[in-house]
């Protein structure tokens, strides 16, 4: 949790440069017309719980339909939950990668898991112990370990020369498939 703090420092505050897209071309900085912070943190805020709310219902839905089909859990857990918990950021990096801003629609990508390993899965497992009967811990099986090992390497390959093309999209994809076909798979 520290390091996803200390990451969230150094991208908002002490390397902010690094991270400020380049205005379209004939558009200069003093062109954008921006909105007040409050307004901002608000609007951010407000549909944040929004999505929340919704994703909640998608997946709470989704589970029990899935349930119903005799999916086991694991593969409920790992791709449908994920996959509808997490559709918000799918469709914005998706939105960014059709115009053409391949970075941001990466960095949302990879951010979206950084801030579930680093922040969101190490606080509900504290959480577990002062409001839950049986807490949680971050025990994996082997299969698990080896699905996010074979996905860092496969981001790790895709996004390594800085560039990208559609058969790429492709490979991640069909990485995407096996693995959701493997924990499919699995006894229930």
């Amino acid at each position: 949790m520290l390091c996803y703090l200390l990451g969230l420092l150094f991208t908002l505050r002490t390397h902010q440069h690094l991270y400020i897209g380049r205005p379209p071309i004939g558009e200069t900085e003093t062109d954008r017309v921006g909105w007040s912070p409050a307004r901002a943190i608000g609007t951010l805020v407000g549909s944040a719980a929004l999505i929340g709310l919704m994703s909640e219902r998608l997946v709470g839905a989704a589970e029990e339909a899935a349930h119903s089909l005799g999916m086991n859990e694991v593969f409920v857990g790992v791709i449908i939950v994920a996959m509808i918990g997490n559709a918000a950021e799918h469709s914005t990096a998706v939105l960014m990668a059709l115009r053409n801003k391949m970075d941001l629609a990466i960095q949302i990508a990879i951010g979206s898991s950084v801030q579930i390993a680093l922040f969101v899965a190490p606080l509900l497992v504290m959480l577990s112990y002062v409001i839950s009967e049986t807490p949680m811990d971050l025990t994996f099986t082997t299969l698990e370990v080896v699905a996010v090992g074979l996905a860092v390497i496969a981001i790790s390959q895709i996004a390594d020369d800085g560039e990208t093309h559609w058969m790429e999209g492709v490979l991640l994809l069909a990485v995407y498939l096996i693995l959701g076909f493997v924990f499919y798979m699995l006894p229930s």
